[in-house]
């Protein structure tokens, strides 16, 4: 079986306006895995998920998924945010089939979105509304609608960020099991460390913008993984020492 899902990252640059925030920005991201960006506010993490998901053009340097280079937004690649962004005015089930209605594919891949619905937990809420279940019940729908086009790649922009800690838990859970199944590439932002040691094989550490990768961190850990033992812990200080070392902006964000 042929692999796919392979990410590549040449010599990114990125600015808005004066703001130099990625200083060419180079990784590879194997397929098929869980790879988490983290660093400190501001240094680009978001930005460079976008430029990965098509969502913002105008840069230097490139990006190619299983080598071809990345131009516009595709089907090939899935995009969860740390909202929802539900459509309140459309059911589960209707906001998990709209992007396969909107191209056109919904007649012939209907059975998909029963099956996605069913993957995430969700089946049972098919009719209810946005406003009708719970935060992490949305969180679990907007990871079926980006699911329900089978991307080579999952970006997840701190999905479960605004979720309180024990659905959090369960939904980190929730998104490996998923990854596993479809053998599937994933690449989170996050600022939670200990999340990014759960659930990842790597982890790149950002540097303060104009960001560069200051470290990249692969987490040798048996899954499932246990938070408070004294491996677990070791790679959180490691990642604590070079956040602290690498974190600081090199120019002031604001003028008394």
């Amino acid at each position: 079986m042929v692999e796919v899902g392979n990410i590549q990252i040449n010599n990114v640059n990125k600015n808005f306006d004066e703001v130099h925030v990625l200083n060419n920005f180079s990784l590879n991201i194997e397929p098929g895995s869980f790879v988490s960006l983290i660093g400190p506010s501001g240094c680009g993490k978001s930005t460079l998920l976008r430029i990965i998901g098509g969502l913002e053009k105008q840069y230097e340097g490139s990006v190619f998924l299983d080598g071809e280079r990345i131009t516009k937004a595709g089907s090939d690649r899935g995009f969860a945010f740390q909202g929802s962004n539900l459509f309140p005015w459309l059911t589960v089930q209707g906001n998990v089939a709209f992007g396969l209605k909107a191209r056109k594919i919904y007649k012939e891949r209907k059975n998909d979105v029963a099956d996605i619905i069913k993957l995430v937990g969700l089946q049972g809420f098919e009719n209810s509304f946005p406003h009708q279940i719970s935060g992490g019940m949305q969180q679990r729908a907007s990871l079926a609608r980006a699911l329900v086009g089978h991307p080579k790649v999952l970006l997840l922009d701190e999905p479960l960020g605004a979720l309180d800690a024990f659905t959090r838990m369960n939904l980190q859970d929730e998104i490996l099991r998923i990854k596993n199944e479809n053998n599937m590439t994933m690449l989170m932002v996050t600022h939670d460390v200990d999340e990014a040691i759960y659930m990842s094989d790597k982890v790149v550490v950002m540097s303060a913008r104009p960001s560069r990768v200051e470290a990249v961190i692969d987490i040798k850990l048996p899954h499932p993984r246990v938070r408070v033992q004294d491996t677990f812990a070791l790679y959180r200080n490691k990642i604590l020492e070079i956040l602290n070392f690498g974190g600081q902006l090199h120019e002031a964000e604001y003028n008394i």
